[in-house]
């Protein structure tokens, strides 16, 4: 199998730089219309696939933003690793605006977005007891740190639903009470969606303040969090820019299985399956629902 890397750009980050033969392409999915078009090109040799989160001129809110068509698109168009790069509040003092947090855990407190590709006439489950590749996030903490940026291994990032900023009360209590390491509204359900979908998955935080806890620094200051979300773009780009030379264009299978995910996840037996919905599950789970799918589907 060959590399594609899948990188989904957060606030701030609307290209990447480098690529060759880059071209914008529309691709369609049968859950709607995807954040933007996709930039299609090569970095050192390496197939790379870059979509903006939300949207060139963000136009998209952390709860408007069509996780489903976002992963359904990357994942049609051949993306066997996804590097989420996001704009995050942090809750602890080591970890300071202009750092950057390799996620590997999350609380998912979102309740407005459409999380799961399978429903009525599809039931699956899908283990997400680890959310992200070890892979994949040890190649994006190596890339960090080519890249001179101070970078953590490890933390769990709170998905709220935005778009307002916590309260004090809430930001102490994911501080104090359930151990988050930072806050962000868009990396849920999109971790949940690319397991689903069989993708290798790796969370890299961009840090741009200490939210609203800590006592020397206040509440969010918005200005303040421009400045640094434009240094931090300038860094994640640097990131993406080693990642080829780490993950190389010969891929082997997931040693942690995620591109295995759906092996014994898919409950609904054959005769009772929803075609429709089947259909819609070409490009996500064809590989295990190829029989289901009608002939003008390749799985």
């Amino acid at each position: 199998m060959q590399t594609m890397i899948g990188v989904i750009g957060g606030s701030g980050v609307y290209d990447i730089d480098g690529l060759e033969n880059a071209e914008w392409r529309r691709v369609e999915t049968p859950w709607g219309e995807a954040s933007d078009e996709v930039l299609f090109g090569t970095l050192n040799g390496v197939k790379m696939a870059f979509l903006p989160r939300h949207g060139r001129g963000h136009v998209q809110t952390p709860s408007s933003i069509n996780y489903r068509a976002n992963i359904d698109a990357l994942k049609r168009s051949g993306v066997t690793d996804v590097i989420s790069i996001s704009a995050c509040g942090s809750f602890r003092d080591e970890m300071a605006p202009g750092d950057f947090v390799v996620v590997d855990q999350f609380i998912d407190r979102t309740f407005a977005r459409e999380k799961s590709f399978f429903g009525p006439g599809c039931v699956a489950h899908v283990s997400v007891a680890h959310p992200t590749c070890p892979r994949l996030s040890q190649a994006c903490f190596e890339a960090a740190k080519a890249e001179g940026i101070t970078v953590h291994k490890g933390g769990t990032y709170l998905a709220m639903e935005g778009p307002q900023f916590s309260t004090l009360a809430e930001s102490k209590m994911y501080r104090e009470s359930w151990g988050a390491d930072v806050i962000g509204m868009t990396n849920m359900p999109e971790a949940k969606l690319a397991r689903e979908a069989e993708l290798c998955y790796a969370s890299v935080a961009m840090i741009t303040d200490y939210d609203s806890w800590h006592p020397d620094h206040g509440e969010v200051d918005v200005t303040k969090i421009i400045a640094t979300l434009m240094g931090n773009a300038d860094k994640a780009r640097g990131l993406v820019s080693h990642l080829p030379n780490l993950l190389k264009s010969d891929r082997n299978p997931c040693p942690h299985d995620c591109d295995r995910a759906l092996e014994f996840a898919i409950l609904t037996a054959p005769e009772a399956r929803d075609p429709a919905l089947i259909a819609k599950l070409d490009a996500v789970a064809g590989r295990m629902l190829g029989p289901d799918l009608k002939p003008d589907h390749d799985p």
